[in-house]
């Protein structure tokens, strides 16, 4: 099948390294016979651009891909937004811009005069991540929980390439159906380690599993700024469903702006909490977040000292959190 010709103005517009190569591989494989420049934006000059742009002798398709467009200089924006009025049918002009402040006049102008824009901005919120995998498992022909996306982002991290690499690697061997347990098999002893394994055995008060899980992260290397981040958020998610009242999950996700998977774990979690014990659990997670990043001088101990602390807190001898009928 002959892919559809590609955009006259194509505007690229992020920083996340994967979707931009991806985008500009799109549009290569959209010109796969036609005449194709490219160039760096600081190192081309708009007279340099009118020339690339100039009618052809041999005529056919061309394409002009310009990378790092945020650094172009004033010439080359005056030349690129004057040909964007009217662009050749004939040339695909491929800008990829990093987005932001940064020569954003570039953009805004591209934007106005009609470009197609291909979104590719870094992935930030854990819902997008999940999202993402879920989606390039789907590419991939595969099928994927939201948990067990999230189980390989806790394994693999949060580099897109690696994750994007991992999804591959998992529809390649695993086959199609993509769950937790597969995503345990294959990476055993990487995904069993995380600061979120951790924080999940403290908010249950299994203390024992906790300090075995931690001990080992912090055997193999993990970091204890993470896995301070994870007891925190943690706390700070069972806070917020255990306060958010009975509902079922996905009533909940929305308003809370969090995928109803995790609510329904954090409302599992939040069991046998008291609005006294989260205070006291936060303010324990807050201390260890000082101690971490330089207040403490064995940060592995700060962590053990918090786990005790916040399962403590869970034992606070008060009124359940969201349980009907009884004071706070």
């Amino acid at each position: 099948m002959t892919p559809s010709p590609p955009a006259p103005l194509l505007l690229i517009l992020g920083d996340e390294e994967l979707l931009v190569g991806r985008a500009i591989a799109a549009a290569k494989a959209a010109n796969p016979e036609g005449d194709l420049q490219e160039h760096e934006a600081a190192s081309l000059a708009g007279g340099q651009l009118a020339e690339a742009l100039s009618p052809s002798l041999f005529g056919g398709r061309r394409m002009v891909i310009i990378t790092s467009g945020q650094d172009a200089r004033k010439d080359l924006v005056t030349a690129l937004l004057a040909y964007a009025v009217q662009p050749d049918p004939d040339i695909s002009v491929v800008v990829a811009h990093a987005g932001g402040a940064k020569g954003k006049a570039l953009a805004d102008g591209l934007r106005a005069a009609g470009a197609t824009v291909v979104p590719a901005a870094k992935i930030k919120s854990p819902r997008d991540r999940v999202d993402f995998v879920r989606n390039e498992i789907r590419r991939l022909g595969g099928q994927v929980s939201p948990e067990a996306a999230d189980a390989l982002l806790e394994a693999i991290g949060h580099d897109l390439r690696e994750v994007a690499s991992a999804c591959a690697q998992l529809i390649s061997d695993a086959g199609s159906r993509v769950t937790v347990d597969t995503i345990a098999r294959y990476y055993c002893g990487r995904a069993e380690v995380t600061g979120f394994t951790v924080a999940d055995a403290t908010m249950v008060g299994d203390v024992p599993g906790a300090l075995e899980s931690l001990r080992w992260a912090l055997l193999v290397g993990v970091d204890p700024v993470p896995i301070a981040d994870a007891l925190a958020d943690g706390v700070r998610t069972v806070a917020r469903v255990a306060s958010a009242g009975r509902a079922s999950p996905y009533q909940l996700a929305s308003s809370l702006g969090m995928p109803a998977w995790k609510v329904e774990r954090a409302q599992r979690q939040a069991r046998g909490w008291s609005a006294e014990g989260l205070a006291a659990a936060m303010s324990a997670a807050a201390v260890c977040n000082a101690a971490v990043k330089g207040a403490a001088e064995d940060r592995g101990y700060a962590l053990e000292r918090t786990v005790f602390a916040v399962a403590a807190a869970r034992d606070t001898t008060s009124a359940v959190v969201g349980a009907p009928g009884r004071g706070h």
